[in-house]
């Protein structure tokens, strides 16, 4: 209770002060800047120490070491409510600790979000799923797409892209990340780009036809972010930005970059699998790179797998659009019900797997990185990221929700507590303590 009326308080203090013209002469308070940064800079590890913490921390270096992690960030919320945060392990290879507000890849996860920003704005009357994506008259209506080689690309709609059922298998590899490939095919100059892909589609057959089967496509995904930057008229990041995260405060939220000297301040370092093998750098330098460290063109995955996000503001955002009823949702109970149809060759849309029980999953990994997000019907849900990839790739999620099932079933009662609405104590008014 004591820190929702901080955050009450401080909300109120901001619209007062960002009323009138700041003097930038002047120091900004404390705890107007770490508003401004957002909730990865006001959670720390000692946030959850709690009557489990010593076994929790016991079972998590266990699998830490057991699965050769570097590090590892987990969060769990209760009723909606953040009640537990914390980061174990190595950040970086300077040995530093990871926080809660660490940045991690995550992959797959992305393609939740970009389910998020299309049903807003199917919401919002301007787009529909149902809307053809490619050709004369379709969202995507281009140049590239005027002639095809195969005419049932016109039918793909976006309710088949976000279902993986646009049309494209992976029988000869997935095409998100083979981009070097990709450029050859299509006579471009690496780095491909959305353009050399618009062109790679148009000049291939697909497996099968639209909306009759299912095969998981990154390839769609990526278009999908064509298709919010094309209806919006902003980049596919700065929209969902915009418009989905930073008003939900949600602010720490970007796409990665595939050089990992060009991460964010707080981002993590990444760590492959033992014997992983270097790849052809993405942009066509003929040097090769490890797969995390340039291998894969992040950038370009964008809709598909680009995003970087802590667990905390991950936590964040699964609240949002988990259904319960504690905290209003961003979306209708209609766009949750549809994004969670499993109904084959439907859905789910964004959410890995969903079950009748109320069981929503979603899933990603890359070299050096694995992510998780988990919503329950019991209002216990959680969020497991680490910066270390698994020789077992994607399969790896079924070890990590047995972890995680098991430890948080271990947890007899929860700290009573919302880190989603902490402040330190230290950076408020004396006439707020």
């Amino acid at each position: 209770m004591k820190y929702l009326k901080y955050t009450v308080l401080v909300i109120l203090f901001v619209l007062s002060y960002g009323s009138k013209r700041i003097n930038r002469q002047k120091q900004i308070p404390a705890y107007y800047e770490l508003e401004i940064k957002g909730l990865n800079y006001r959670i720390k590890n000692d946030l959850s120490d709690f009557e489990y913490s010593k076994y929790i921390d016991k079972q998590v270096k266990r699998f830490i070491q057991r699965w050769e992690l570097k590090g590892v960030s987990i969060a769990v919320i209760k009723d909606e409510k953040l009640v537990y945060a914390q980061g174990f392990g190595e950040a970086d290879r300077q040995g530093n600790e990871v926080y809660p507000g660490s940045l991690f890849r995550v992959a797959s996860v992305s393609k939740l979000l970009t389910a998020i920003a299309i049903m807003q704005l199917v919401e919002e009357n301007r787009l529909s799923l149902s809307d053809k994506v490619f050709g004369p008259g379709a969202i995507l209506d281009n140049s590239h797409f005027e002639r095809v080689r195969d005419q049932k690309l016109y039918n793909i709609t976006v309710r088949n892209l976000l279902a993986h059922s646009g049309g494209w298998s992976q029988r000869y590899g997935d095409p998100a990340f083979h981009s070097l490939s990709i450029a050859d095919i299509v006579g471009d100059t690496p780095p491909a780009t959305m353009d050399t892909y618009s062109k790679y589609v148009a000049s291939r057959r697909l497996s099968f036809a639209p909306g009759t089967q299912v095969s998981y496509s990154n390839l769609g995904y990526m278009f999908l972010g064509e298709v919010i930057s094309a209806i919006s008229g902003k980049s596919y990041e700065d929209y969902v930005r915009d418009e989905v995260l930073i008003p939900n405060g949600i602010v720490d939220m970007h796409i990665g970059r595939s050089h990992v000297e060009y991460r964010y301040p707080n981002e993590v370092d990444y760590f492959e699998q033992r014997g992983s093998q270097q790849i052809f750098a993405y942009e066509g330098t003929g040097i090769k790179v490890p797969k995390s460290d340039g291998g894969n063109p992040i950038e370009l995955l964008g809709a598909a797998g680009g995003w970087i996000c802590s667990s905390v503001e991950l936590a964040r955002l699964l609240v949002l659009i988990d259904g319960h009823e504690a905290v209003r949702d961003i979306l209708q109970d209609s766009s949750i019900l549809e994004m969670t149809d499993n109904t084959y060759a439907q859905g789910p849309l964004g959410w890995r797997a969903t079950t009748d029980h109320g069981t929503w999953a979603r899933t990603g990994s890359m070299a050096g990185s694995v992510a998780m997000l988990k919503r329950q019907n019991d209002g216990l849900s959680w969020i497991f990221l680490s910066n270390t990839s698994s020789w077992k790739g994607s399969r790896f999620s079924s070890e990590i929700n047995r972890f995680m099932g098991n430890l948080t079933r271990r947890v007899k009662e929860w700290p009573q507590q919302d880190l989603f609405n902490y402040y330190p104590i230290e950076t408020l008014p004396l006439a707020l303590n």
